[in-house]
């Protein structure tokens, strides 16, 4: 599999009241030792950039990022050159994520006067967004969400990070299907890549959230041993965090705002246990 990449990890956040509770927000965050903050697309109705720049404007350290931005929201030139703000303005600490948004996404669309066509077209369309950005050499990492045949293609081919998007219930034979499909597509890219996932939360506590989005509350793929849950023990999560890196090649981990704090104490465990290891 070759020499495995560090482990970062990351905040995605969602939900933004007023810029005194999101600017707090991101600096602990910062405080937490996270390597990212990320925004969803819109956050709570909100612009992802605007608080994207307000996040950067009252931390130092942290990357900050997109996850992911609707393509079919705005015209390539123009994602273009607010990306390109972030990642002068910072420093370089911005990394884009971009996809083709999500089912239900048309409603925004057709508010912003902009087209939200069958997925195939919009994946046609992102590749040429993704040309477009890629044109310049000085610009920031690009994140892609991989989940059926045509994304995890593209990603293979343009991703610096890629984020595997897979069921709710997908087991760790499940997903090593899916990773080894994307190494064979990537080919000789691979090293190139950071590969990583999304949590839906940590321990075992029921969240109707989890359950409405996912069709399955946490206890339940928690036992089954589902790919987007850990268990609330840092110790125990480390363990099996340190497995999808080694055997998947997982390293860049993230999750909901609403499980920062435990999963702080997790983020803590794993590094504890790799200065022991040393690295």
């Amino acid at each position: 599999m070759g020499r495995m990449k560090p482990f970062r990890f990351g905040i995605v956040a969602g939900y933004s009241p007023d810029l005194t509770t999101w600017t707090r927000q991101a600096r602990r965050v910062e405080e937490l030792g996270f390597d990212t903050l990320l925004v969803t697309d819109p956050v709570a109705g909100s612009d992802p950039f605007v608080l994207l720049g307000a996040a950067a404007a009252v931390t130092e350290r942290i990357r900050l990022g997109s996850f992911v931005l609707a393509d079919p929201f705005r015209d390539h030139r123009s994602l273009d050159w607010q990306a390109q703000t972030l990642h002068k303005q910072t420093g370089g600490r911005f990394e884009l994520g971009i996809g083709v948004g999500r089912p239900g996404a048309e409603g925004l669309a057709t508010e912003l006067g902009r087209e939200f066509a069958p997925v195939g077209e919009r994946i046609s369309r992102l590749a040429e967004t993704i040309s477009y950005v890629k044109r310049t050499i000085d610009r920031p990492r690009l994140l892609l969400g991989a989940s059926g045949p045509k994304m995890l293609a593209l990603a293979a081919r343009e991703a610096d990070i890629v984020t595997f998007s897979w069921r709710a219930n997908t087991t760790e034979t499940e997903a090593r299907s899916i990773v080894d499909r994307f190494r064979s597509l990537a080919g000789s890219r691979i090293g190139e890549i950071e590969l990583g996932l999304n949590l839906f939360a940590v321990g075992d506590a029921p969240d109707p959230q989890v359950a409405r989005f996912a069709g399955a509350d946490v206890p339940e793929l928690l036992a089954s041993g589902a790919m987007t849950v850990l268990p609330a023990d840092p110790g125990r999560a480390g363990e099996t965090l340190a497995r999808w890196r080694e055997r998947l090649g997982i390293s860049y981990v993230t999750i909901n705002s609403g499980y920062a704090e435990p999963f702080a104490g997790i983020m803590a465990a794993v590094r504890g246990a790799s200065d022991l290891a040393g690295g």
